[in-house]
């Protein structure tokens, strides 16, 4: 058992009290914040439990989170082939292949990175979040490529997990958008929540609904009827990139959710046998939460996404 402390930041402003300490605590799951306050164990800095879940938040306020000590998870670990890119005592950084699910879901039940941990790892890994399982502080989809941290330590955890929600983590993206993206650089900022149409999508909607989502991204290169794109993140939200691009009109080459492939991209693709979002974790960046060195580091675009820009590159 241990206790977290969290403040409500200034966006949560008059929110649900386990919505908004679903904002301060990304780490930990709002229906798990929910059953935190149901039994008392998230008080005031008064000492006092609050037990109401709809009770309106207020931007600084302080509480203190009683977390029980974690449940065994289900997941086994299996002997899959990781490509690490930094690891120490307290945290570890993998190179994702594309096709790899982060976590085991309905439909994914293992095989998945956190099954893969639990192997390479074993048994030092973090716990917070309810369930003994690997630190996954953030995700990538399953067929995006690239970096991703986990934590083996609670510390570790909890320190990416507020770097994280304040937005410091250094996180960039290469892309291949559809279309000539006419601007140098420019600024996405919208709100993203799930599609009213489609729950396995997400959508631009209107504020206040949905979380704030910002995209930084610049042309790199143009190529045949598609743009080589550099994307920041500021926030980190579902699909942000995909979601983003698709509202600037350019959504990502081989992307089967936000777009549809141009009639100039559609033999070659299939002859690439290229059916996944040309997306690629490049660069993850951070403050090690333990020992306070300063972690860059990056990757190089995958063989498929480099094949994919060789023949665009026309």
């Amino acid at each position: 058992m241990s206790t977290i402390r969290a403040i409500i930041p200034a966006e949560a402003d008059g929110w649900r009290l386990d919505r908004a300490l679903a904002a301060a605590l990304p780490d930990h799951s709002r229906e798990r914040l929910k059953k935190l306050i149901a039994s008392g164990q998230v008080t005031d800095d008064n000492g006092k439990a609050v037990r109401d879940v709809k009770a309106s938040a207020t931007p600084g306020a302080a509480y203190n989170l009683v977390i029980p000590k974690p449940e065994p998870m289900a997941a086994a670990a299996q002997d899959i082939p990781l490509a690490v890119a930094y690891e120490d005592e307290h945290l570890i950084v993998v190179d994702k292949p594309a096709g790899l699910v982060v976590h085991p879901a309905a439909g994914n039940p293992d095989g998945t990175l956190v099954n893969a941990l639990l192997h390479h790892c074993a048994g030092s890994l973090s716990g917070i979040g309810g369930v003994s399982r690997p630190g996954i502080v953030h995700r990538i989809d399953k067929d995006t490529s690239g970096l991703i941290v986990a934590a083996k330590t609670d510390k570790a955890h909890e320190g990416l997990a507020r770097q994280f929600a304040a937005h410091s983590i250094d996180r960039v993206y290469k892309a291949i958008a559809s279309g000539i993206v006419m601007q140098s650089e420019g600024t996405v900022e919208t709100h993203l929540a799930r599609s009213s149409q489609n729950r396995q999508k997400m959508a631009v909607v209107d504020a206040p609904r949905g979380k704030r989502a910002v995209t930084h991204f610049r042309r790199i290169e143009a190529l045949n009827e598609a743009t080589l794109v550099e994307c920041r993140l500021e926030t980190g939200r579902t699909h942000q990139v995909r979601v983003h691009m698709a509202h600037l009109g350019h959504a990502l080459v081989g992307d089967p959710v936000y777009g549809r492939p141009r009639k100039a991209h559609r033999k070659l693709l299939d002859t690439l046998g290229f059916h996944r979002q040309a997306l690629h974790a490049a660069r993850l960046g951070f403050t090690h939460p333990v020992t306070r060195k300063t972690i860059a580091l990056e990757s190089d675009l995958p063989g498929d996404i480099q094949e994919l820009y060789r023949v665009l590159n026309v």
